[in-house]
């Protein structure tokens, strides 16, 4: 059994092994971690202060080297990584290899936007009292950062706060999901491989009382946490001066008009709502299918999920993988059965055994009810049916979340007044809400949280503009 360090200022340390880490479909230990307490975080935080200099003045060249050397060597572990995935996420290994590609296409957008960290001429003389002045600003790096990840993108997210730091020039500490900490911990052994400053990295597993500081501390300049609304927005609460990015999920929606090929629809979003068991906060959660097509799509959804395979998530044909643990299954069964008896309608699936959960469809779900009101983030989604596609409209944006919609319509119209009317962070015309772009402004309003991510506009938000003013006397 694989015991693996965890990284404090560079450099791997074990002075434990106490976290286990299990394999989610067996439920056996399959490795074990190093876990840091307070003390260790309260190093860390010091290391990255202190290396906020030597980071701040690295040359864009040598950042974009240290990033490329991470696509290298990742890239040649990309099997290992994706098995890796599979034991520790419960990932079925076909995403599990669609978010290798994905981590190494973040390290390598960032390589690329490292080297082009534009500023702006600012035309000063447009009155009199600015005559001989002239201006121009760049955008500097905060300084020491923290972030706290997610188990269900255990290798991509991690690389979403990792890699514009890195562009940027900003020393981080990272906390990684105590569940799947393994995916952060091999990137920071490929890390530990670089000319990094001393103390520009920290990957530390720990609990969520030992890791306050990375909240608190007000030497951290900037937090940038992927997770549940109720911790993300107790975490702002606490955060004090600094930066906060969030990304905290959501419920998303498709709509799927009249005029929608369903021979394209229906597999795109049996994709969107089941890839990696619905544990995405993207992941489609409610349909909504016109009148005019809805009893055909229902059909043909119906019999696409029912074809899903569900098992070991090391197998190939797996389509369908375990929930993160149990307590996820049972908490998903639990919302179902209340549906169910409100007068929700079966449509396909809804049993469980363990943390696997079979894909499952329902309609008629009373809009209160956790199922439709909430993040499932598991393999379910709900179908109702309009008449009128500004209704539709209405009823994407009721959610208390606003992440991403999805929109199958071939009218240029409706989709102008979708970009116009939906309180998203982004809307998808022609597929699902989970379809991203590493390279796109990512995030959400309402509910789902501040700031965006995405390579350049996370380094964005990791830095500050700084003016520059030239006097002619």
């Amino acid at each position: 059994m694989k015991a693996y360090p965890y990284y404090l200022a560079n450099r791997a340390e074990s002075p434990n092994a106490a976290l286990e880490v299990r394999d989610k479909f067996s439920g056996e230990v399959a490795a074990r971690a190093a876990l840091a307490d307070a003390q260790a975080l309260d190093q860390a935080i010091g290391a990255a202060v202190a290396a906020e200099k030597a980071t701040r003045r690295l040359p864009s060249y040598e950042r974009q080297a240290i990033l490329k050397h991470c696509v290298a060597r990742l890239g040649q572990r990309r099997e290992e990584l994706a098995k890796l995935l599979c034991v520790e996420a419960g990932k079925p290994i076909r995403d599990a290899r669609g978010e290798v590609s994905r981590m190494l296409d973040t390290f390598r957008i960032a390589s690329e936007e490292a080297v082009r960290n534009y500023g702006e001429v600012v035309p000063l003389d447009s009155t009199p009292r600015a005559r001989g002045y002239s201006g121009m600003w760049k955008r500097m790096p905060l300084g020491a950062c923290g972030f706290i990840t997610p188990f269900n993108f255990p290798l991509n997210l991690v690389a979403h706060k990792i890699a514009p730091a890195l562009a940027m020039g900003c020393p981080f500490v990272l906390k990684p999901a105590s569940a799947t900490p393994l995916s952060a911990l091999t990137i920071g052994e490929v890390l530990a491989e670089t000319s990094l400053p001393d103390g520009a990295f920290s990957i530390l597993p720990c609990s969520a009382e030992d890791s306050r500081a990375l909240v608190e501390d007000e030497r951290i300049k900037l937090l940038s946490f992927t997770g549940s609304p109720e911790v993300g927005w107790d975490l702002k609460r606490r955060a004090g001066r600094k930066r906060v990015v969030l990304e905290l999920g959501g419920n998303a929606a498709v709509i799927v008009d009249q005029d929608a090929d369903l021979d394209d629809a229906v597999p795109r979003i049996i994709t969107g709502a089941f890839y990696q068991s619905g544990q995405s906060c993207i992941s489609v959660q409610r349909i909504l299918a016109h009148d005019l097509v809805y009893r055909r799509f229902r059909e043909r959804l119906i019999e696409a999920t029912r074809r899903l395979k569900a098992g070991n998530p090391s197998n190939e044909e797996t389509f369908i993988g375990p929930l993160i643990n149990e307590e996820a299954a049972k908490r998903l069964e639990e919302w179902l059965e209340a549906a169910v008896q409100r007068g929700a309608k079966l449509l396909c699936g809804g049993k469980r055994v363990g943390a696997m959960m079979e894909p499952t469809l329902l309609e008629d779900v009373p809009k209160d009810e956790p199922l439709c009101a909430r993040e499932a983030f598991g393999p379910v989604a709900i179908l109702s049916r309009f008449l009128d596609f500004d209704e539709a409209l209405d009823e994407v944006n009721a959610s208390v979340y606003g992440l991403q919609a999805g929109i199958f319509t071939r009218d240029l119209y409706r989709t102008q007044r979708a970009w116009e009317v939906l309180q998203v962070g982004g809307v998808i015309v022609g597929d699902v809400p989970s379809w991203r772009s590493d390279a796109m402004p990512y995030g959400g309003v309402k509910g789902s949280g501040s700031g965006r991510e995405g390579v350049r506009f996370a380094m964005q938000e990791m830095s500050e503009i700084r003016m520059l003013v030239l006097r002619t006397p």
